[in-house]
C-alpha cells in the first residue's frame, strides 16, 4: 500500500490531452511486470489512479505510461514533467495470455487510448514472432490527430504485425479508412475458429467487435479484454471494482470475455 517513488526521466505529447511517461525507480530495482497488468500511479496530494502499463514486459528497468488527462490525479501526473517524482504502487490484476495463444492467428483490437493498455502484448508477441501464426492489428481512433503511437504503428507493420487503422472522422489528407473499427473485423480473411482476439477500449466498442468476431467464427473462450472499473486500492480490499462475482484488481483487468458476457448482461441499478 505504501507507494515507491519513480523519477520521470522521459515525457513525450500524444495527442492533446495524452502524454507518454518513462519512469525510473530511485531504488534502482526494475519494476517486474507482465503485460495486461497495472498500477496506482499518483502525483503527491491529487490522489492515485489506475493506469495501465505500456512498457516492453522485456525491459522492466523503464516503466512506462500512457495518461490522458481527464481528472484531478490524471492532470496532476499529466502536468509533471522530467525530473518529478510520481508514486507508484504495483504491479496488480492478471495480464494478456500472450503464451497460452501460441500457434494462434492473433487479433489485438483497439479503440482510442486503449491501445497503450495492449503495447506490451504486441511487443511480445513480436519478440516471439516465431510461435504464432498472423498477427493482425485493428485500430481505431476519433481521428488521425488522436492515434497513439503513429511511428511505432509503421514499425509494427514493418516487423510482422497487419496493421489496419480507422478513424471516425477525418479530413482529405486522410488516406485510410473511416468508419468504427468493428468494420474491420470483416477485412481481415482469418480462420476465426482457430484466432485469439485481444481487445481494449471503451465498453461499447468491446461489445461491437466481439459481436461482430462471433458472427465471422470466433470463439468466445478464444476472446480477452481489458476492463475498467473504478479501482482505488489494487489488492482486491475495497470493493469499489466489483464486477460480477469478481474484483477487477484482483481477477482482472485482463478477462475471457465467455467469463464477463454473463456478468454483462445483467442491467446495474
Amino acid at each position: 500500500m505504501v507507494p515507491e517513488p519513480f523519477e520521470i526521466v522521459v515525457k513525450r505529447r500524444d495527442t492533446t490531452d495524452t502524454w507518454t511517461f518513462e519512469l525510473e525507480p530511485r531504488s534502482g530495482e526494475p519494476l517486474q511486470f507482465a503485460a495486461g497488468q497495472f498500477t496506482m500511479l499518483s502525483a503527491g496530494g491529487a490522489g492515485e489512479v489506475p493506469i495501465s502499463i505500456s512498457g516492453d514486459p522485456d525491459r522492466p528497468e523503464r516503466l512506462v505510461h500512457t495518461v490522458r488527462a481527464v481528472g484531478l490525479a490524471t492532470r496532476a501526473i499529466c502536468d509533471a514533467d522530467p525530473g518529478r517524482v510520481l508514486g507508484v504502487r504495483g504491479p496488480f490484476g492478471t495480464a494478456w495470455p500472450v503464451d497460452e495463444v501460441r500457434g494462434m492467428d492473433v487479433v489485438i483490437g483497439a479503440g482510442g487510448i486503449g491501445l497503450a493498455p495492449l503495447r506490451p502484448a504486441l511487443m511480445s508477441l513480436l519478440a516471439r514472432r516465431e510461435g504464432y501464426g498472423r498477427l493482425v492489428l485493428m485500430y481505431g481512433g476519433r481521428s488521425p490527430d488522436q492515434l497513439l503511437y503513429p511511428d511505432e504503428l509503421a514499425d509494427w507493420a514493418d516487423r510482422g504485425f497487419e496493421v489496419l487503422v480507422t478513424v471516425d472522422s477525418a479530413g482529405p489528407e486522410w488516406l485510410g479508412h473511416v468508419g468504427v473499427v468493428t468494420r474491420l473485423v470483416r477485412r481481415a480473411e482469418l480462420d476465426w475458429t482457430a484466432t485469439a482476439a485481444m481487445l481494449c477500449g471503451p465498453e461499447v466498442m468491446m461489445r461491437f467487435m466481439v459481436a461482430a468476431l462471433v458472427d465471422q467464427g470466433a470463439q468466445g473462450e478464444n476472446i480477452y479484454a481489458s476492463m475498467e472499473r473504478n479501482m482505488q486500492c489494487g489488492i482486491g480490499h475495497c470493493g469499489h471494482c466489483q464486477l460480477g462475482p469478481t474484483l477487477v484488481c484482483r481477477d482482472g483487468p485482463v478477462y475471457c470475455w465467455s467469463e464477463l458476457a454473463p456478468w454483462l448482461a445483467i442491467r446495474e441499478l
